[in-house]
């Protein structure tokens, strides 16, 4: 059955080893998490992946994803070659992979830059599809997902059926705006970062105070008809505690009807 899934994307506690992530986790009663490839499952350590994956699915949680950084377009041509990435992702049971669009954001990419993180993207898409582990691309300024536009030309350049969006609100934007984002990729939405700060990156507050925007956000994930996992991204001083409570007001919201 379709559902909203809580979860946990694990740089939110880049201190913490696994265990500890995976034992907070549980005790938040989240369900899944994006394992990130830059601390606690780095690309190229399959004795890792396997530890970190065998452990997450003891515990009762699934993998959503491997948070790698990888810079379609980039890493491959500077140290970090996308099979390496893959292979950490299989070994891990992650079902999709994490990059980045590029190393600039869409206003400062050239043509020709574009062009080559399009090349790429669809190049991984193919690698992954062969070992049935999806492509994602995650919203983040300083890339091509920093602007509605360039997110809609992303949709139509790079028509693959391997190819996902991990959606996330935009600081400081109007509901209107984040909903108008938010329905652009709903067709190929593969999960959704978790957190409320506001008015900018540097004020991260309580999820609870998000509570009218995230009606607004949850009303239409809950509207798609498919699962989404639902993941909290940083917190509030990067409290364990603060974490609890937004864990707890999350599932607050997913248990409910969309009417918050």
């Amino acid at each position: 059955m379709p559902q909203l899934i809580p979860g946990l994307v694990s740089v939110t506690f880049r201190s913490l080893p696994p265990e500890e992530i995976i034992n907070l986790t549980v005790k938040a009663g989240l369900k899944t998490i994006e394992w990130g490839g830059d601390i606690h499952v780095p690309p190229g350590d399959g004795a890792r992946a396997r530890e970190v994956g065998r452990q997450t699915r003891e515990a009762g949680m699934s993998v959503a994803a491997y948070g790698s950084y990888y810079r379609v377009g980039f890493s491959e041509t500077n140290g970090l070659p996308f099979a390496q990435v893959l292979d950490t992702a299989v070994t891990l049971g992650a079902p999709t992979i994490r990059v980045w669009a590029g190393q600039k954001g869409s206003h400062d990419t050239p043509p020709q830059e574009r062009s080559a993180v399009i090349a790429d993207a669809l190049r991984i898409a193919d690698l992954s599809r062969a070992h049935g582990v999806t492509i994602s691309f995650e919203y983040h300024d300083g890339t091509l997902t920093d602007t509605r536009d360039s997110v809609q030309r992303l949709l139509e350049e790079m028509a693959h059926p391997n190819l996902e969006f991990l959606w996330q609100p935009k600081h400081g934007e109007t509901v209107e705006q984040g909903v108008a984002r938010l329905r652009d990729v709903c067709p190929r939405l593969r999960h959704v970062h978790v957190f409320h700060w506001w008015p900018t990156a540097s004020d991260r507050r309580p999820l609870i105070e998000g509570r009218e925007r995230w009606g607004y956000y949850l009303e239409i994930l809950q509207g798609m008809g498919k699962t989404v996992p639902c993941l909290l991204e940083f917190v509030r001083d990067d409290s364990t505690e603060q974490f609890l409570q937004d864990a707890a007001t999350l599932r607050d919201w997913l248990g409910k009807s969309v009417q918050l």
